[in-house]
């Protein structure tokens, strides 16, 4: 239900003029100083709207433009429309159910947390179980070739690169299968990798996408909160990143100690002088975009060099190709993200188009999703090769 405050200046006027008894008369005019309404007439709706929000919480909400934004809001002018500004945190968490130009951004990173929630799930429990079954039935399969093993996760038994287009394609139909072994050694093995570099990819991707949804979600109520949540989401990204590395080199290098503490002392370095640089207030103004994007472009592309390597060592080895394929393709749609959010492509060909839909920064959530699934597929590979061989 609105209520109506109102304060007023009342003057008392004498007047010579006589009424229909003919005595003075006096006159009172009232003039209103201060009208507020959570939902008024004209001059009430106006003065409303002056307030903040998180100071009045009687006063419903409302999205601004762009112009009316506070400086600590405002990174891209081509988004022209439908802002929250200085909303209270609950009014905030409860935006996450209405239209703004920053719903979007919140559910694509939203849901893509619970799906690597869910792959995490499903690798801690189907990607054991196949191990087992592979290391019963290794013999057999060095008689009977390919062998399915379970519907789910990719198990790589081959030296042959014919096999290995075989397990490409079944990849991409996320069926699971078992190439010819390399005889009795390969069930000699019988033991498992250790898990903690995929699982630390795994985390790291989690911590990514739900950082970045909190940071779109709540980075509206205040300086203070955008300040910290944006720390939040560069650390995320970073986090990334950093995980990305530790599949590819641990496991590649297994029997390599000595470049794989290289490869992995780096880019962990790498990652926490990335998180103190993001620390830095001015680090997040609006034309420091390409400064952004260009540091954590450049620490993806160091992954390049243990990628090199490993196809120097391993380049016959249909494991290897099929990995690095994979990583090609994650830093294929890592690169395209990081062009789509520095160059703020579609608004900035028209501004206001976009708002709602569209704008370069869902583009870059989307892309980023992509690559951090392509990630996970070559890290399943990864597991079955280094299960079966071992150092």
């Amino acid at each position: 239900m609105a209520s109506t405050v109102t304060l007023e200046k009342t003057t008392t006027i004498q007047s010579d003029g006589t009424g229909g008894g003919g005595s003075p008369k006096a006159m009172t005019l009232r003039s209103p100083l201060l009208t507020k309404a959570g939902k008024g007439g004209d001059g009430s709706g106006a003065i409303a709207k002056q307030g903040k929000c998180c100071g009045h919480s009687h006063r419903r909400c409302e999205l601004v433009s762009y112009d009316k934004l506070p400086e600590f809001l405002k990174h891209n002018e081509f988004i022209v429309d439908h802002y929250r500004s200085e909303w209270p945190v609950k009014d905030a968490l409860l935006s996450a159910f209405a239209i703004h130009n920053e719903t979007i951004n919140v559910w694509t990173h939203l849901i893509g947390f619970f799906v690597f929630l869910a792959l995490t799930v499903c690798a801690a429990t189907m990607v054991p179980m196949e191990y087992e079954a592979s290391s019963h039935s290794a013999m057999a399969a060095s008689t009977t070739g390919l062998t399915n093993l379970t519907g789910n996760p990719l198990v790589l038994r081959s030296d042959s690169r014919d096999e290995a287009v075989t397990v490409a394609m079944s990849a991409l139909r996320n069926v699971s299968v078992a190439a010819e072994t390399a005889g009795p050694a390969a069930a000699a093995a019988g033991h498992r990798v250790a898990r903690w570099p995929f699982y630390a990819y795994l985390c790291g991707a989690m911590f990514c996408l739900l950082m970045s949804s909190a940071c779109h979600l709540l980075a509206c109520h205040s300086e203070h909160a955008s300040y910290v949540f944006l720390r939040l989401d560069y650390a995320g990204i970073t986090g990334l990143i950093v995980t990305s590395f530790y599949p590819l080199v641990y496991y590649t290098f297994l029997c390599h100690p000595l470049f794989q503490a290289l490869y992995l002392g780096f880019i962990t370095v790498s990652g926490a002088a990335a998180v103190a640089v993001s620390l830095l207030p001015v680090f997040e103004r609006p034309e420091l975009r390409w400064a952004r994007a260009g540091l954590f472009a450049c620490m993806g592309a160091s992954g390049l060099v243990p990628i090199l390597h490993k196809m120097l060592v391993f380049g016959a080895r249909p494991e290897a190709v099929l990995t690095t394929g994979y990583e090609m393709a994650m830093g294929a749609f890592y690169l395209a993200g990081v062009l789509v959010y520095s160059t703020r492509v579609p608004e900035r060909w028209m501004p206001g188009r976009f708002d709602l839909a569209g704008h370069s920064h869902q583009l870059f959530h989307v892309l980023v999703i992509a690559g951090a699934y392509a990630h996970y597929l070559a890290g399943l590979v990864y597991l079955s090769w280094r299960d079966v061989e071992g150092c």
